[in-house]
């Protein structure tokens, strides 16, 4: 009782204190004790105290750090991202870097809510790796960036796995899932999901043949059955095989029934 009494007796003190060399130190001393708290407070103040000074650039990163240690990580990925800015060849450019994009990944929603937060990791993931490219922390940077791909992925295929439960609800929404489905193969074509969006253009595309009026059936079951062909060079031995190869023997029948 009497150290924690003591302890909060000196952070008091140092709120107060006017020397910033002594706040300086005690903050480097509270963040190696894990009070990160206490920590950015002073730092805080110490900033703006040393403005100009050769401990600036060391006590703005401490505050980066802290934040970041205390799982705060938008106002860590801020300051992180102005020690860059204000030393763009500092001593802790490179680890500063590092955690402005970490710190937006780890921050990063679940793929059903906005992801404008996981954009901005992935640029800021890919600045890292463009200024050091030889960091010992590539590879930490970079499954980082596959990772939010693969979650940016997941939500355009949810939202095209959307438009085809609506099916023609006021409208053809299976061209819609065909659409967005395309698109985040184009735009990540590694992607982890890539298998499940091309299932689901095949499935789009045969729903769309298959509620067609007469006059558009042949056309659009031939489009199911170059679908077809695409996906099984793909994934000729995939979980949807089977799935695949009952579109195409239904495609393939109407067809030759119309030739």
């Amino acid at each position: 009782m009497s150290l924690i009494m003591a302890s909060c007796s000196e952070y008091q003190r140092m709120q107060k204190s006017s020397d910033p060399n002594e706040k300086f130190e005690y903050a480097k001393r509270a963040y190696e004790q894990g009070k990160y708290v206490q920590a950015y407070t002073i730092l805080k103040d110490v900033v703006t105290q040393f403005k100009g000074s050769g401990k600036a650039e060391e006590s703005l990163y401490l505050l980066g750090m802290s934040h970041y240690e205390n799982k705060e990580y938008p106002d860590a990925a801020a300051y992180f991202q102005s020690y860059y800015n204000r030393y763009p060849k500092g001593k802790f450019t490179e680890l500063a870097r590092y955690y402005a994009g970490y710190s937006f990944y780890l921050d990063s929603p679940e793929p059903q809510l906005d992801q404008s937060g996981t954009i901005k990791a992935i640029e800021e993931l890919q600045g890292f790796l463009d200024y050091f490219p030889r960091s010992e922390r590539v590879a930490s940077a970079q499954n980082a960036i596959f990772e939010m791909q693969d979650k940016l992925t997941l939500k355009e295929l949810q939202n095209a796995q959307l438009y085809y439960n609506l099916g023609n609800y006021m409208g053809n929404n299976y061209e819609s899932a065909v659409i967005v489905a395309k698109n985040a193969i184009k735009e990540y074509p590694y992607s982890k999901y890539k298998e499940q969006l091309e299932m689901l253009v095949l499935k789009a595309r045969f729903q769309e043949a298959s509620q067609s009026i007469n006059e558009k059936k042949a056309s659009r079951f031939r489009d199911v059955i170059d679908e077809y062909y695409s996906f099984i060079n793909n994934y000729p031995d995939g979980p949807n095989r089977d799935e695949a190869d009952n579109i195409y023997k239904i495609a393939k029948k109407y067809v030759d029934l119309h030739e």
